[in-house]
């Protein structure tokens, strides 16, 4: 009898789970991507020092210059935007990005597994509004 009760106590935390991972799954809102710009930098060791976010231009500025981006670098209001950026060793990238409740923004890179030489990114440009962190750590100063 006691296994009885066991199996049901553990049937009945497997149902609470089951319908609660839905209602998580949605607190987060798809956020859209406003202008993204992709490439590959040939030297690796710039991708270690990668931001997560940019909030100032001197901060896309700094990032621009260092991966020798060819085109000229965009205008972004940063008062309305934040910058996104991935990176990945991998020949694709792909980007995403959800806000949850609370204001984190849940940024995601999407790569492929294969290995080339250097780094692929996405540079991407998202709204601030409603943002308070970005992947679980404050938006940065600078």
């Amino acid at each position: 009898m006691k296994q009885l009760h066991g199996w049901l106590a553990v049937v009945a935390a497997l149902v609470v789970v089951a319908l609660l991972a839905p209602a998580v799954h949605a607190q987060k809102t798809p956020v859209k991507l406003t202008k993204e710009w992709t490439g590959a930098v040939q030297d690796e060791t710039l991708m270690k020092d990668a931001p997560q976010c940019i909030t100032t231009k001197a901060g896309l500025e700094k990032l621009w210059k260092a991966w020798k981006i060819g085109d000229k670098m965009p205008e972004v209001d940063f008062a309305k935007e934040i910058v996104v950026v991935a990176v990945t060793s991998g020949s694709r990238l792909r980007l995403s990005a959800t806000l949850d409740d609370k204001g984190n923004l849940q940024v995601l890179g999407l790569g492929t597994r294969d290995l080339v030489p250097g780094f692929r990114y996405v540079i991407a440009t998202v709204s601030k509004e409603g943002v308070k962190t970005v992947n679980g750590k404050d938006l940065p100063k600078e």
